[in-house]
């Protein structure tokens, strides 16, 4: 008997490439190529023109005192503000979509959703009306209680302030604009919680709250963690609210209830660039290139968390 022969597999073909899929193909590469191109071009502006301010002699800096001494109360001022906004926002983002998602009916949860996405069409300038003709009022009595209570906690050391303009009300209101920010993101993390985890642990007789508690939250962590990054890069660069609301302009200090308060990088630039000439231009450009480097940084955290994320194998 003669062996047959075992058929042979026909060769591998590439796949044939449509001309509109490598036009596709094409326009996305070169967008992508395009936005690295313009971020270079932003951090070579900053450089080339911060270079003056940064090689300038101290008593050529506005202040007189350096760069350093000029830039380090605008940083702490611009990490205080976003800190506390940030402190403020998460937990609130956080039940909010925790209601949306699994407590409300359906259509008051679309209802609630469409709201709180609109918070972020509200432009800054109601918000920094809003922070001063109503919120900051409202918050003195707070300051005052805060000196009297708190006052051996350097944040609340006082004299607490009269007008309610202080690095406490900015925070607030920065919290409520970074709101529906983080809230999106949170929310539709959370609906994508694997559907058999959730109904495993209500199988085994969790309850609601125990069953969010145990699929739901585990889930979510990293993808809330970057929402808030990502609402904290916001807050950074917001310049409106603040300089309406915060009579800034004093050193560096932790004090969040006094009128001694130190600005944002942005409200500064924002408040003194129509008036700057000279190496004054190049001082707000140091500072700009500053605020520039920490939004990359915290940018770039969020979105090595998101791509943590991306790992996760759960049922579906």
């Amino acid at each position: 008997m003669t062996a047959t022969k075992a058929p042979t597999e026909p060769p591998a073909q590439r796949p044939v490439r449509r001309p509109g899929d490598r036009l596709f193909a094409g326009a996305a590469r070169g967008s992508g190529i395009f936005i690295l191109l313009v971020l270079a071009g932003v951090a070579a502006f900053l450089i080339s023109e911060a270079i003056p301010a940064l090689t300038a002699a101290p008593s050529e800096i506005p202040d007189g005192n350096g760069l350093g001494p000029y830039i380090g109360p605008l940083v702490l001022g611009t990490l205080l503000g976003a800190v506390i906004a940030l402190l403020v926002a998460t937990p609130l983002a956080v039940g909010i979509a925790l209601f949306v998602t699994y407590y409300a009916p359906r259509r008051i949860a679309a209802t609630m959703g469409y709201v709180i996405d609109l918070l972020a069409a509200i432009p800054s300038v109601v918000y920094g009306f809003w922070g001063l003709a109503v919120l900051a009022p409202k918050l003195v009595p707070f300051h005052a209680w805060a000196a009297d209570h708190l006052g051996f906690l350097p944040f609340f050391a006082g004299p607490a302030s009269a007008s309610g303009r202080t690095m406490l009300t900015v925070g607030i209101v920065l919290g409520v604009m970074i709101l529906p920010i983080i809230s999106a993101i949170s929310r539709e993390v959370f609906s994508q919680a694997p559907a058999l985890h959730r109904e495993a642990a209500l199988a085994l007789g969790a309850t609601r709250w125990e069953m969010i508690k145990m699929a739901v939250l585990p889930y979510g962590k990293s993808g809330v963690i970057a929402g808030s990054m990502l609402g904290l890069g916001r807050a950074l660069g917001e310049t409106m609210a603040v300089a309406i609301i915060l009579s800034g302009g004093a050193g560096a200090t932790v004090n969040l209830i006094s009128n001694s308060n130190p600005s944002t990088i942005a409200s500064n630039i924002a408040l003194r660039f129509p008036e700057a000439t000279g190496i004054g231009v190049n001082t707000l450009i140091a500072s700009g290139l500053a605020l520039f480097l920490i939004t990359l940084a915290v940018n770039m955290l969020a979105r090595w968390i998101v791509n943590r994320r991306a790992d996760f194998s759960g049922a579906n």
